[in-house]
Order: C-alpha cells, then sequence, then structure tokens
C-alpha cells in the first residue's frame, strides 16, 4: 500500500511542477500553452543524454533541463507570440501558434532520438524507466525524495517571491491589471517575459524526473498535456496556489483511481488511465468552471448549512407529528 500512495504521491509532485508553470503563463500572457508537455520532454532527453551517453546521473541534469526549458519557452514567447500579439492576433491564432510549436518541438526531439540511435546505438523510443539507477535514501526510492523537495523548494520560493520582492508585487500587479500597472511603471513585459522562462525551465526540470516513471518516449508529451491541463483548471488556471493544488488532487485521483479500478476489473484498465483526467477535467468545467480556488466556498458552506438546517427541521416536525 505504501509504494502505491508513495508512486502517487511522486506522480502528482511531478503534475505540480508542470501545472504551476502552464498557469503562470495563462494568468500572466492568457495564452493557453499546448507546447507545454513537449518541452518537459525535452528535460527527459536532457537526462536521457546524461545517463546513455555521458554515463552521469540524471539528476545532474536538472540545471541543463532548466535553461533549455527556458530557452525554448522564451523562443516560443518572444519570437512566435509577442509578434503574433503586436498583430493583433486572437486567442485561437496564439493557441494554434502553440500548437504549432508543439509539433516543431516534436519533430526536432524525433530527429535527436534517430541520431542518438545512429550514432551511440542506443533505444531512444520506449525506453525502460531509469528506476534501476536512481538511488535511495532511508529505503525510498530517489525520485520520491528529489520530487517531494522540489515541490516544497517551488511552493517556498514562489511564496516569497510573490510577498517579499518588488519583482513579485510587480507581477501581482501585472496579473491582477496588467495596463493600470504599466501606468504606474511597471516593467510589464519583463514580468511577461521572465515567466515564460520559469515555465519553461519548471517543465523540463519536471521532465527529468519523467524517465524514472514513465518509458521515454518524444510522443510522451503528447499524453501528458491532458492531465496537466485538468490539474490547472482544477486548481484554478487564474491561481499559482490553485494549480499546486490541482496539481496534487490530479496526480493523486488519476494514480489511485486508476490502480483501485484496475484491481477490480482487471489489469487491462491500466490502458484507459488517461480517462480519469478527462473525466475530472469534464466534471470540473460543468461544476466549478472556475477551479476550486475560484469557489466561494463561504457562499457554499453557508448554503449548505441552510439545506442541512432546514432538513433537520423538517425530520424533527415529522418526529412530532408521529
Amino acid at each position: 500500500m505504501w509504494i502505491l500512495i508513495r508512486d502517487a504521491i511522486t506522480y502528482a509532485s511531478m503534475l505540480i511542477l508542470l501545472s504551476t508553470g502552464l498557469t503562470l503563463t495563462y494568468i500572466t500572457t492568457k495564452v493557453p500553452n499546448f507546447a507545454h508537455g513537449e518541452i518537459a520532454v525535452i528535460g527527459l532527453f536532457v537526462a536521457f543524454t546524461f545517463l546513455k551517453i555521458f554515463g552521469l546521473n540524471p539528476y545532474l541534469a536538472m540545471p541543463v533541463a532548466f535553461v533549455l526549458g527556458a530557452l525554448a519557452a522564451l523562443v516560443l514567447y518572444k519570437l512566435i507570440l509577442r509578434p503574433l500579439m503586436k498583430r493583433g492576433a486572437t486567442l485561437d491564432h496564439l493557441m494554434i501558434a502553440t500548437l504549432g510549436y508543439d509539433i516543431l518541438i516534436f519533430a526536432m526531439l524525433n530527429i535527436y532520438a534517430d541520431f542518438l540511435t545512429e550514432t551511440y546505438k542506443v533505444k531512444t523510443r520506449g525506453f525502460m524507466p531509469f528506476r534501476a539507477y536512481d538511488f535511495t535514501f532511508l529505503g525510498q526510492p530517489g525520485v520520491f525524495i528529489v520530487a517531494v523537495a522540489a515541490v516544497a523548494i517551488l511552493m517556498v520560493s514562489l511564496h516569497l517571491l510573490l510577498t517579499r520582492t518588488r519583482f513579485g508585487i510587480a507581477m501581482r500587479a501585472t496579473i491582477e491589471n496588467p495596463h493600470l500597472a504599466n501606468v504606474c511603471g511597471v516593467n510589464v513585459e519583463l514580468v511577461y517575459t521572465v515567466s515564460w522562462i520559469l515555465a519553461g525551465g519548471l517543465a523540463s526540470m519536471a521532465g527529468v524526473l519523467l524517465p524514472f516513471y514513465f518509458r521515454g518516449s518524444p510522443c510522451l508529451g503528447f499524453y501528458l498535456i491532458v492531465p496537466v491541463f485538468t490539474a490547472s483548471i482544477v486548481g484554478g488556471f487564474y491561481s499559482i496556489y490553485g494549480a499546486m493544488l490541482g496539481g496534487a488532487i490530479a496526480g493523486l485521483s488519476e494514480y489511485l483511481i486508476t490502480y483501485a479500478v484496475a484491481s477490480v476489473v482487471g489489469s487491462w484498465f491500466l490502458s484507459y488511465r488517461i480517462a480519469i483526467p478527462l473525466i475530472m477535467l469534464a466534471l470540473t468545467l460543468l461544476l466549478a468552471p472556475e477551479g476550486l480556488t475560484g469557489v466561494n466556498w463561504r457562499k457554499v458552506l453557508r448554503t449548505l448549512k441552510l439545506r442541512l438546517s432546514g432538513l433537520w427541521a423538517q425530520l424533527g416536525t415529522l418526529g412530532m407529528r408521529r
């Protein structure tokens, strides 16, 4: 049981890293980045290169992965999205642009994978997870410790950035009202640029952890985009803290529900794991489109309390009549 819970926490931690970056770019530039999953796969192949080509510990790839992911996101924003915004592109145009960039990264990763296969004779598609190369600490696998530690550092760092620094205050002002922030002297463009750099770096860092958990492949990004968007929307697409909450809920739910159902109906259900985040996404859009952080919980609790009081009164009346 602990192994199942531990793996669920590890997966949820990866989703938190990914969904936080996705939400960060959305609340600043209002652009849903469909290339976010493939940017994460960049980190996966950096880790693969460190291990299989250079013989180094894949965790050492994190700084390099952060830089490459940040660079990929910066290119997307500065060279594609920003020029389109200046030309008055609609949200649909910007979304299609991110999809096109996603395909471009996918193609480049496939070229790189073929190069590694031809040059170094290594399997670059569907290769087994790196768990055999992982370290252990206090009987726990390194990926669990690193993933949880990364999330803890991310939460503390973002909180301090947003609440204790001038740049964080400028970022919050830009998120609330970019036009007013610009009038007040905030460099809005710098805030947007840094947001995309952080988002790309976080995605690629999370990608370093992916090969410890998934079979590696350039197409893994297409699978990741569904649970990542689900995590962001469940938590609330307008809140960084909501993205963290959504990542935890979506990751734990997807993993635990999948294995709970598979234990009842059979292992064939594991192939339909992607259905869990899709169902969560649909239910969230139907019942709470603004996510959990967008719900007025005081109003919900007050309404629930009134209804329970009314039900209790009715039950009391029925009892007296009897």
